[in-house]
C-alpha cells in the first residue's frame, strides 16, 4: 500500500515495530484464558479418576439402572437424572412465559415510574440465596400445595397420569414451582436488556406501515430469539444445578413416577443429602460419578445454547430472520 508522503511524516517508524508491552498483554491474557480450559479438564479428570470404582463395575447399566441400594453396593443413576431433566423442565414451563411476559411489559409497556423500581425488584430476587426459597417453599409453598392446588388437580384432572397420586406437597411439582421462581429473575432480565437492544427503527418502521402494538413487539421479540434463547439455557443451567431449595421440597426418594405430585429426587440433591454418609469407596465413587454426570449435562446445555445463538445469529445475518 503506498503511503503519502505527509502520512510518513507524521506517523514515526517506531509505532510499526514489535512493542513489548503489547506482546506481554497478548500471551497473559491467553494465559487467563487457558486456565479456564485446564480447570474445566482438571475437574472432569479428578471427577474421573474418583469415580473409576463405579465406572469399571456398572459401566453404562449407571445410567439406566433405577437400583439405588447403598447396604449392597448396587447403584443406579436413572431416577436422578429423570428427577432433575423433569423439574428442570417443568421450571423453564412456568418461568419461560412469565419471564418473557414481563420483559415485554417492562420495554413495551409500563411507565417511566413503574419500570425501575418494577426491574430492580425482578433483579433483587435473582439474590435471594437459595436456602431462603427452600425455608419459603418447605414451610408456605408446600402447605399450600397440599392442602390447595394438588387436591384441586387431583379432583378435576386425576385421570391423567401427570396428576395421579396423593397430595402429599412435596414432589416434582414443588420442585418445579421454586425452580420456575429461582430462574424467572434470569430470563426476565436478559430479555429486557435484550428487547431494550432492539433498534427503534424497527418498531418505527412497523409502526409506519400500519402494525399494530403487538405487531410491532412481535417483530421485536423476533429480532431478540437469540439473545432470549441463551437466557431461557441461562435459566435451564440454574435449574439443573439448584441444590438446597429443591433438596427441601422434592422428597427426596428415588424412585421414577409420571405424576407430577410424586416425590422424587435430582442429582445435585442426593450429592448434597448423602455425600456426608458415604461410608464405602463403592458409595463415594458412586456420587462421584452422579457428579460427574451432572458436569457433563451442564457442559452440553451450555453448548447447546451458544449452538443456537450462534444458528440464530447466522441466520439473522443472511436474511433468514422471520
Amino acid at each position: 500500500m503506498d503511503v503519502s508522503p505527509e502520512l510518513q511524516k507524521t506517523v514515526s517508524p517506531k509505532s510499526f515495530s514489535w512493542n513489548f508491552g503489547d506482546t506481554v498483554f497478548k500471551y497473559l491474557t491467553q494465559f487467563f484464558a487457558s486456565l479456564v480450559l485446564l480447570m474445566i479438564l482438571l475437574m472432569a479428570y479428578e471427577m474421573y479418576a474418583s469415580s473409576s470404582l463405579s465406572i469399571q463395575k456398572f459401566g453404562w447399566s449407571f445410567l439406566t439402572s433405577s437400583e439405588w441400594d447403598p447396604v449392597m453396593d448396587k447403584y443406579g443413576a436413572l431416577p436422578f437424572i429423570y428427577g432433575t431433566l423433569v423439574s428442570s423442565l417443568l421450571a423453564l414451563v412456568i418461568a419461560l412465559p412469565l419471564g418473557i411476559g414481563i420483559a415485554v411489559f417492562l420495554v413495551e409497556l409500563a411507565p417511566k415510574w413503574l419500570e425501575r423500581p418494577f426491574s430492580f425488584t425482578v433483579e433483587l430476587l435473582a439474590g435471594i440465596p437459595s436456602i431462603v426459597y427452600g425455608l419459603w417453599g418447605f414451610f408456605i409453598m408446600v402447605p399450600w400445595l397440599r392442602s390447595t392446588v394438588e387436591p384441586f388437580f387431583s379432583k378435576h384432572v386425576g385421570f391423567i397420569p401427570l396428576f395421579e397420586g396423593a397430595p402429599y406437597g412435596v414432589g416434582m411439582m414443588a420442585a418445579g414451582v421454586i425452580l420456575s421462581i429461582m430462574i424467572l429473575p434470569i430470563i426476565a432480565s436478559i430479555s429486557r436488556d435484550v428487547l431494550k437492544a432492539v433498534p427503534i427503527s424497527q418498531k418505527e418502521a412497523a409502526l409506519a406501515l400500519g402494525s399494530t402494538r403487538w405487531e410491532a413487539t412481535r417483530i421485536g421479540l423476533s429480532y431478540s430469539r437469540s439473545g432470549i434463547i441463551g437466557a431461557t439455557i441461562l435459566g435451564l443451567g440454574r435449574a439443573l444445578g439448584e441444590t438446597m431449595a429443591v433438596t427441601m421440597v422434592i422428597g427426596n426418594r428415588p424412585v421414577i413416577k409420571a405424576s407430577l405430585l410424586e416425590p422424587g429426587y435430582t442429582m445435585a440433591s442426593v450429592l448434597a443429602n448423602e455425600f456426608t454418609e458415604a461410608t464405602s469407596e463403592m458409595y463415594i465413587s458412586a456420587l462421584i460419578e452422579i457428579a460427574l454426570v451432572l458436569f457433563v449435562v451442564a457442559l452440553l446445555v451450555n453448548a447447546s445454547a451458544r449452538l443456537l445463538v450462534w444458528s440464530f445469529t447466522r441466520n439473522s445475518d443472511t436474511g433468514g430472520r422471520l
